[in-house]
């Protein structure tokens, strides 16, 4: 029996909208990739102990963990405590803090499950942060931390060095210092200012072409330390471009939420590996595409990869730092979560005709897992907004 339910439109009209769906059939098994493959993952709110969302938000624990044993039975790694995470957006590094140690703990109970986790300096309030020293000791506390417990750091750009840093000399003075101590091989993560508006001019220039030499130049300083990079500009162009001049055995993580597909295929000479939000959204889609790819057959990956762009398009749709509500209203929707609420309230970022959109557009991309479930959670969603 088809489902069908009532969606409502950009134009204030409520029409009837027919299921056509079908379900991605997990593996048995975690299959094999041919490209290094992390999932930036969510944290699970916990509703009946968020006394206060916006100060101190409450985790579910379980359910946070579940959701990661979800991923690494797809074959990901896992992207820990990064912006998905709400970094910086509801989840502060007290809480990251918790969630690297958890999720590092949580790995080691799980074959062949791997993880990377952001390192940041968002412990600096603006007014706590006046020079590039007082950046370099927040960097330290957090990849200490992180190395201390055994895993391995994502170093995320920092808000607090782009609002005292003055020149590019300052980002490489910064970077030299930290990477020079690492133990563990880092990677390095330039996020545009079209997920974090307080990151416009990173690496010292709002020039796309100057800061790629600033950034090139510390790759360069300090190849023994960079396992990569991860960009996510949402522009193809100057990914290929940082791409194809990297140096040799330092590795290029797409970010792009537009247009990964591409990206990670690659042109015949060069591809992206992947550190994305949207596979947390559409991990049994990403992790059957990116077997096909492993086995040889680029057909079968575009055919089950590139419906789910559309959709990943919608979900990171400007103003895009508030991507992660999509993010999680899937996971509700797909039953991995038992409620849609978010760290500070981040479901309100949105609204219904947004969510009603992405719920076409995930049915369209066969990323409705349990359409049923899907159906019932929507409605109920609809009532709430008098629909």
């Amino acid at each position: 029996m088809t489902l069908k339910i009532q969606l409502p439109n950009a134009s204030g009209a409520t029409l009837d909208y027919a299921l056509t769906g079908v379900p991605i059939a997990a593996s048995s098994s975690p299959p094999t990739f041919n490209r290094i493959a992390y999932a930036a993952a969510h944290v699970v709110s916990d509703p009946l102990r968020d006394a206060r969302p916006w100060g101190a938000p409450a985790i579910d624990w379980d359910a946070t963990m579940a959701f990661r044993h979800h991923l690494w039975s797809l074959g990901f790694k896992i992207a820990e405590a990064m912006d998905t995470a709400q970094r910086g957006m509801g989840v502060d590094w007290a809480g990251a803090r918790e969630l690297i140690r958890r999720s590092l703990a949580e790995s080691r109970t799980v074959p062949g499950a791997d993880l990377a986790c952001g390192a940041g300096t968002d412990q600096l309030t603006p007014d706590a942060t006046r020079t590039l020293q007082d950046v370099i000791e927040a960097y330290e506390t957090q990849i200490g931390f992180v190395e201390a417990e055994g895993g391995r750091a994502v170093m995320m750009a920092s808000r607090a060095l782009a609002r005292v840093a003055r020149s590019t000399d300052d980002y490489r003075t910064v970077y030299d210092h930290i990477l020079g101590q690492t133990r563990e091989k880092v990677v390095l993560h330039w996020l545009g200012d079209m997920f974090d508006p307080q990151l416009a001019g990173y690496w010292g220039s709002p020039s796309f072409e100057q800061a790629l030499e600033t950034v090139l130049a510390i790759i360069s300083d300090n190849r023994g330390k960079v396992e990569g990079i991860k960009i996510s500009l949402l522009d193809n162009a100057k990914e290929i471009e940082l791409r194809k001049r990297l140096p040799e055995g330092v590795l290029c993580f797409t970010g792009d939420d537009f247009n990964y597909a591409e990206l990670i295929e690659g042109d015949g000479d060069r591809y992206s590996h992947a550190l994305l939000g949207i596979f947390d959204a559409v991990a049994p889609s990403a992790s059957k595409a990116l077997a096909h790819l492993a086995k040889g057959e680029p057909e079968q990956f575009r055919a089950v990869i590139e419906p789910t762009v559309p959709l990943s398009r919608k979900i990171f749709e400007a103003p895009t730092q508030y991507y992660k509500a999509g993010v999680v209203f899937l996971a509700w929707l797909n039953g991995h979560q038992s409620h849609f609420t978010m760290p500070a309230g981040m479901q309100s970022a949105r609204g219904i005709v947004h969510y009603a959109d992405i719920f076409r557009l995930a049915d369209q991309a066969n990323v409705l897992d349990k359409p049923e479930l899907a159906v019932s959670r929507m409605k109920s969603l609809l009532q709430v907004y008098g629909i």
